[in-house]
């Protein structure tokens, strides 16, 4: 299956999902509960990277760039290198690439991590993947051909009564304020959680109807870029608290995902300082 993108290009959507699974099995999973002391390194403040993740990085990157030879831009080469974020909305393809979502799962031998990989054109996603290889399941999406888990066509239910709505609410990056008007609001909702801690578990969960909701504050392209369009092609849709669209190649702060039937009550709910939300 090729997904068909500008000026004549495509992509080959199972090459780029058996390079991610084979990368993965051969750089990933052999590290997994096996990590020495020296292979976890606190890279900012709060935030690891394991050799895991190097190792992925740079070994899939080539792979991606022999499918399809236009930049790439890491997690991990960021780090390195801040100005490479800025290829994401200034190139006409990029691909983007969390090597080891949930690192610090993954270094506490959680199963909760998983490998996301998007294909960006002039900064919106096309193309994603995304592998937890503890279930084995790949998460795929193409921009207008919809969203499928392991070659099945999944699609989002919205949840009739929002106030009984499960929902994922990752508070670790909220601004004081932000974070008041959350809790204030809590009774809105049946209940909600900080999550699983890797938006490659989460974002699938939501697809599947195990949650209803998500909200994050911190939106990197690598953790974001692959699950939006993953919700996205299932029915979904991502906004930033003021209403306006995702899209991967801009800053900003703050990302409510949800069915599109309910996106406008959830963020309401979740964000709203006035006593009820406003009407839709």
């Amino acid at each position: 299956m090729n997904a068909n993108l500008g000026r004549g290009r495509s992509v080959d959507i199972d090459a780029v999902s058996t390079a991610v699974r084979e990368v993965e099995q051969a750089e990933i999973s052999p590290r997994f509960r096996a990590l020495a002391a020296e292979d976890v390194i606190e890279k900012s403040p709060g935030e690891i990277v394991t050799a895991a993740d190097r190792a992925c990085e740079a070994v899939l990157g080539r792979r991606l760039q022999a499918i399809l030879d236009i930049p790439v831009v890491g997690e991990e080469s960021v780090a390195d290198d801040p100005a490479l974020l800025g290829l994401v909305a200034d190139r006409d393809l990029v691909w983007v690439v969390d090597p080891l979502d949930g690192t610090s799962n993954f270094a506490a031998g959680s199963t909760d991590h998983a490998v996301m990989v998007a294909l960006v054109e002039s900064g919106d996603a096309v193309a994603s993947w995304m592998w937890h290889p503890a279930s084995r399941t790949m998460a795929v999406a193409e921009r207008g051909s919809g969203s499928f888990l392991n070659d099945q066509r999944v699609t989002m239910k919205p949840v009739a009564d929002v106030s009984r709505a499960v929902g994922v609410v990752k508070d670790r990056f909220l601004p004081d304020d932000v974070a008041a008007t959350v809790l204030a609001n809590e009774a809105r909702f049946g209940r909600y959680d900080a999550g699983r801690g890797c938006a490659g578990v989460e974002y699938p969960a939501l697809v599947a109807d195990d949650v209803a909701f998500l909200l994050y504050w911190r939106t990197l392209p690598w953790d974001h870029a692959p699950g939006v369009l993953f919700a996205e092609e299932a029915g979904g849709v991502a906004v930033r608290p003021d209403g306006r669209r995702y899209r991967c190649g801009e800053d900003g702060l703050g990302l409510v995902v949800a069915h599109a039937a309910m996106i406008d009550e959830v963020r309401a709910c979740l964000l709203s300082t006035a006593d009820r939300p406003p009407p839709r």
